[in-house]
């Protein structure tokens, strides 16, 4: 069985981190807004909606890493390959 040092992946594509950590930004001001919206005494109904995005940001974010990460590890086609798209796999499950 392959360790887990062999089964990982680093994503390469720029674009695709620069998209990703510009969604975990977005995330990150919606969790503050939410800490704020707490201390203004705002209603339940408006923190949840405001919660709710930012899980649905920071989701978007790690199916987005998860998904090039498989592109990149069909394309590659290095020896670990099925390995690596085993471990991927688990990640995206670990979301579900």
């Amino acid at each position: 069985m392959a360790t887990q040092k062999n089964a990982t992946h680093v994503l390469a594509d720029e674009a695709k981190i620069a998209a990703i950590i510009a969604r975990i930004n977005r995330a990150q001001g919606q969790l503050g807004a939410v800490a704020r919206m707490l201390d203004e005494g705002r209603s339940c109904d408006e923190v949840v909606h405001q919660m709710a995005a930012v899980s649905k940001a920071v989701n978007t974010a790690a199916f987005t890493l998860i998904s090039a990460s498989l592109e990149e590890c069909l394309i590659d086609g290095k020896s670990n390959q099925k390995v690596v798209w085993e471990k991927l796999q688990q990640l995206f499950l670990s979301l579900a």
